[in-house]
């Protein structure tokens, strides 16, 4: 029996099933892992479930061989193929291949048929169909849609033109959102960069110990990148470098604990220039902004999503604060945030699973949040966790062991102005991000149900991008 689950729609549309307008629907397959070969340089991604994120897959993050898929149920898909989520938490999650693919068994590769319908319209109706989608799952401790359930699906069509042009509008947002979403990466990548280059690697220390290499410090006095001594194969190691920020860099090392440190530099315990955990106005009752784990971001620092709820108990952080999650396997899957969503003054607050890191004067907020990015401090934190086996934390007093080289306060403020330049621009970018995503929902279920006509979609749109 089919299931009709977005039926509104204009007298002239024709409401058809998934299997109607789809050349075939299939599901993959996974390659056994007793043969490890099957997976080492792959040239087919091979997408998992949890790799479904509601947006076009570029790539993924394993590869399986030629010999893998003729071994196993996996199927080569060809590109513009819908992927929906079948099994388990992700369930109803969706994608589509920008590239041929081939993906697990808990995933249904819907192939489309270009003469009956537009693959980025389907996409829409079921996005906008997913909670619908849940609630047709069944299984009590993992939620399953079966292959025959998604096959009968059923929703409204318009002509092909039509399809093509609603698709286009919210593929439009869809695509400046993933464009933003770069852009914030590359700006935070850049950011981490120069954190690394400056206070892990000490590249501009080392470039000034080669005095004799004259070429070398010319070129950086023209405000040239510039290259470490161990890294000569090309590595960009110091952007942003100018001849009064070199000047602020000594140019020779002196011996520490820690081995051999910028001279003049110091090594200091993490909570004696970084406040953990520091003290925030927050009471039982009052309504503030509230980051759940679910909303904390992997990649990047800008939450999800933030909500207004009345405090009860959880870690209370403010603008600049950097927010750490402490639990396994949150910490190893990167949970991390850095605080810049709030109102001038604003205490939010989260879950009590959050570490928060304060920098102290002079060095600038952003400090901490590229430290908790770096892999010294995150391997440093896994290895400090404990508990039992699937419950395991970081105690907050454990970061006391974890030792910091300290710059002079000048150097601090100059990467507290170029970093924070690179952190605001990368917020500016996922706040527009938030509001095209605001407008598309807005959007997506009056295009799709004919309420709203193309071209008056179109202006809203235009308007907006």
């Amino acid at each position: 029996m089919d299931a009709e689950v977005c039926a509104v729609a204009p007298r002239d549309w024709q409401i058809n099933s998934v299997e109607s307008v789809c050349a075939r629907v299939t599901s993959g397959g996974t390659p056994s892992r007793r043969d490890p070969n099957f997976y080492i340089s792959g040239n087919w991604p091979w997408v998992k479930t949890q790799e479904l994120q509601d947006k076009w897959l570029e790539d993924t993050e394993e590869h399986i061989t030629d010999e893998a898929v003729a071994s196993s149920s996996a199927k080569v898909l060809p590109q513009n193929t819908v992927l929906v989520a079948m099994y388990g938490a992700t369930v109803g999650q969706l994608g589509i291949l920008r590239r041929p693919m081939t993906c697990n068994q808990a995933c249904s590769a819907l192939i489309v048929d270009p003469e009956k319908a537009d693959h980025r319209y389907l996409f829409f109706q079921l996005l906008h169909a997913r909670s619908q989608l849940k609630g047709l799952a069944t299984g009590a401790a993992q939620q399953n849609l079966s292959g025959v359930l998604i096959k009968s699906l059923r929703f409204p069509f318009p002509p092909l033109v039509k399809q093509r042009a609603i698709a286009h509008i919210l593929g439009t947002l869809d695509d400046k959102i993933e464009l933003n979403r770069r852009m914030s990466e590359t700006l935070e990548a850049m950011a981490r960069a120069l954190f690394k280059s400056w206070f892990i690697d000490f590249d501009p220390v080392r470039a000034k110990c080669l005095r004799r290499d004259e070429p070398q410090i010319k070129d950086l006095r023209r405000g040239e990148p510039m290259c470490s001594p161990s890294k000569r194969a090309g590595t960009q190691a110091c952007p942003y470098m100018t001849p009064a920020i070199l000047d602020l860099f000594p140019d020779s090392f002196e011996d520490s604990e820690l081995g051999e440190i910028p001279t003049g530099w110091e090594v200091k315990p993490l909570p004696e220039i970084i406040e953990v955990n520091p003290t925030r106005a927050l009471h039982k009752g009052d309504v503030a902004p509230y980051l759940d784990m679910a909303n904390m971001p992997t990649r990047g620092h800008t939450p999800n999503s933030v909500i207004d709820r009345s405090f009860g108990s959880g870690m209370r952080f403010m603008n600049g604060d950097t927010l750490v999650a402490r639990i396994t396997p949150c910490l190893e899957n990167g949970k991390t945030a850095y605080v810049d969503f709030l109102e001038a003054g604003q205490v939010g607050w989260g879950s009590t699973e959050y570490i928060v890191l304060r920098p102290k004067l002079p060095l600038p907020s952003e400090f901490a949040y590229c430290l908790a990015r770096s892999p010294d401090f995150r391997d440093f934190a896994i290895q400090s966790m404990t508990g039992s086996s699937g419950r395991q934390r970081v105690p907050a007093d454990s970061l006391a062991h974890f030792p910091l080289v300290v710059a002079p306060p000048s150097l601090a403020e100059v990467f507290g102005q170029v970093s924070g330049s690179l952190l605001a621009r990368a917020s500016g970018a996922a706040r527009e991000s938030r509001t095209l995503a605001a407008l598309r929902d807005a959007l997506l279920p009056k295009l799709i149900s004919g309420e709203l006509r193309v071209r008056d979609a179109e202006r809203f749109v235009k308007g907006a991008v």
